[in-house]
């Protein structure tokens, strides 16, 4: 349900304390109300609120209770709670927060103020579903790369988790390594608009074939370099250069050394690696020191040299994630990653 079409709940034992919060709120959003903890979590059911107001102090079940219990159960545990309570039980702001509030509004209420604390909640909310759209679609983008391809969901997203760990060991802060795994998931986008004839060819492309096959970066590119996202710009990015070679010797465009984008290079080293450790149709799965014998080799000629040491330095980190992921059960849900 749109979190526009969720009403509020309102919970309280006094009556004088419920339509003082109506008063307030009744202009702006749709709401609801219980009276003591048992009818909270019946119309939490009922409704699915997109925010609780909730008095602590209440016969039998208090407010601590009843945010536990939310908390507690998957179907409601996202939904916020802003406690509230009067000056004098502000001193247990703690055991609120342990609970699993977000915030408080103390009594007497101020009309301003719990206006102002309720809509910055429902931004953060509407925020955060915003995410969790983004989150999705980057995912379905980055699937439909490989649709008709012989690779899989799981080679996109571990690939990226390679990705995000090498840049974190690079200095890379938070922000840019989740950027990054987002990115590299889509660095294959462009395959979406190869025909099948040369994606799912299983002997060795002639030389049409290779032409038709590296348009892909091209492709890519030409779909994520609409937005002016910093998300979309670093795929795009990646999508076109991820290709490219250390010596030069890559595509499209024949970059070499520090003219291909680091966020490429640190792609076309988890995308080999992983493509190699994976087993296909028309091969077996790469040892791992098999296939850290054979990129060393490619170092000045495929991979930045300093990259390539700094993943194999980190590579029981590399091993970690792999694991996670070979004992996924789902190839549609990423895991979470390792401690």
């Amino acid at each position: 349900m749109p979190i526009s079409c969720r009403p509020i709940l309102i919970v309280d034992d006094e009556p004088v304390n419920l339509a003082a919060l109506r008063q307030i709120l009744k202009d702006q959003h749709q709401l609801v109300f219980a009276r003591n903890g048992e009818e909270a979590l019946e119309a939490v059911q009922k409704h699915s609120p997109c925010l609780i107001l909730l008095d602590i102090q209440m016969p039998g079940m208090d407010g601590y209770e009843v945010c536990r219990r939310l908390k507690s159960d998957p179907q409601t545990e996202l939904i916020p709670v802003i406690f509230v309570t009067s000056l004098s039980e502000l001193g247990n702001e703690e055991a609120g927060f342990a609970a699993g509030c977000v915030d408080y509004l103390t009594k007497p209420l101020s009309a301003g103020i719990v206006r102002a604390r309720v809509d910055t909640h429902l931004s953060l909310v509407r925020a955060s579903l915003l995410e969790k759209s983004h989150r999705d679609a980057i995912f379905m983008l980055g699937e439909a790369g490989h649709y008709n391809d012989t690779d899989t969901g799981v080679h996109i997203w571990r690939m990226a988790a390679y990705s995000k760990a090498l840049a974190k060991d690079l200095g890379w802060n938070d922000a840019q390594c989740e950027l990054l795994e987002m990115a590299a998931a889509m660095h294959d986008t462009g395959k979406i608009g190869l025909p099948d004839a040369v994606l799912r060819k299983p002997g060795k492309l002639d030389a049409e074939e290779w032409r038709i096959m590296q348009t892909h970066t091209l492709i890519g590119y030409e779909i994520l370099s609409k937005s002016e996202a910093p998300l979309f710009k670093m795929a795009a990015e990646i999508a076109l250069h991820h290709h490219e070679k250390w010596d030069g010797s890559g595509y499209p465009d024949g970059l070499s050394q520090f003219e291909i984008p680091e966020s490429a290079r640190i792609v076309a080293i988890a995308d080999v690696f992983d493509a190699l450790s994976m087993q296909r149709s028309y091969k077996d799965a790469w040892p791992t020191d098999k296939i850290i014998e054979f990129m060393k080799q490619s170092a000045d000629q495929h991979f930045d040299p300093e990259l390539l040491h700094r993943f194999i330095v980190i590579m029981p980190s590399i091993l970690k994630i792999k694991q996670a992921w070979d004992s996924s059960d789902s190839l549609l849900t990423k895991p979470q990653e390792p401690a």
